[in-house]
């Protein structure tokens, strides 16, 4: 099952990892001082660099206030903006954005994808997505539970997973409204479309639209 790849994200980094930070960083956390790697790489003064086990890939840009936790590789001509938490055991492709106080660990972002605001990405995949300010892919139950996904919805077939951490999947091209939450175990195929304000359960086919209708009332103030 695709969510099996989760728990292998560290091992792979640690294999395939070809760290470049370590001159810049000199045995301190937070730079002093805007850095420029050899394949053009930008760390600007003020941000975290919290250990050694980090490759930048050429043109990435991280921006002051954003602290980055290996292992990490960070795909060429991605944006690290400002106050953003990378906490490990992250991959992402070519450029993507992470974005403002996005928050990530233990996730694959694949190439072009965008979570540019207020985000939270953890135990996920992600194809090219574009995530609304505020998404949330939660990753843990209330109840501790292991995670089930279940398919078409939350009174859809149960399948275990075996995790008790497990964000979402989500295909290229899904696109998420404002302050919009994936429960743990969704899983969406490409092109889907979520609404804002909208808590998504479960798996569901390519170009599905998710919304929640809540009823909305007009008064004249007295």
């Amino acid at each position: 099952m695709v969510w099996e790849v989760l728990p292998l994200i560290g091992d792979y980094i640690k294999k395939h990892i070809k760290p470049n930070v370590s001159g810049i960083r000199n045995g301190k956390d937070i730079i002093s001082g805007k850095k420029i790697l050899d394949n053009g790489a930008v760390v600007h003064a003020g941000a975290f660099l919290m250990d050694d086990e980090i490759e930048l890939g050429a043109g990435v840009v991280v921006e002051p206030g954003a602290m980055i936790t290996g292992p990490v590789i960070i795909g060429e001509k991605t944006e690290v903006r400002q106050g953003a938490y990378i906490r490990g055991k992250i991959i992402t492709g070519p450029g993507c954005v992470i974005g403002h106080t996005t928050e990530m660990k233990n996730a694959i972002m694949t190439g072009g994808s965008k979570a540019g605001h207020f985000a939270y990405i953890g135990d996920s995949v992600i194809g090219k997505v574009n995530l609304g300010a505020g998404t949330k892919l939660a990753n843990f139950k209330l109840t501790e539970d292991i995670i089930n996904v279940r398919i078409g919805g939350s009174a859809g077939e149960k399948i275990s997973t075996g995790l008790r951490k497990f964000g979402a999947i989500l295909g290229d091209g899904v696109s998420s409204g404002c302050n919009s939450v994936m429960m743990p175990g969704t899983i969406l195929g490409k092109n889907c479309l979520i609404y804002p304000n909208t808590t998504v359960i479960g798996a569901h086919g390519a170009n599905t639209i998710i919304k929640q209708k809540d009823a909305f009332c007009l008064e004249v103030r007295k």
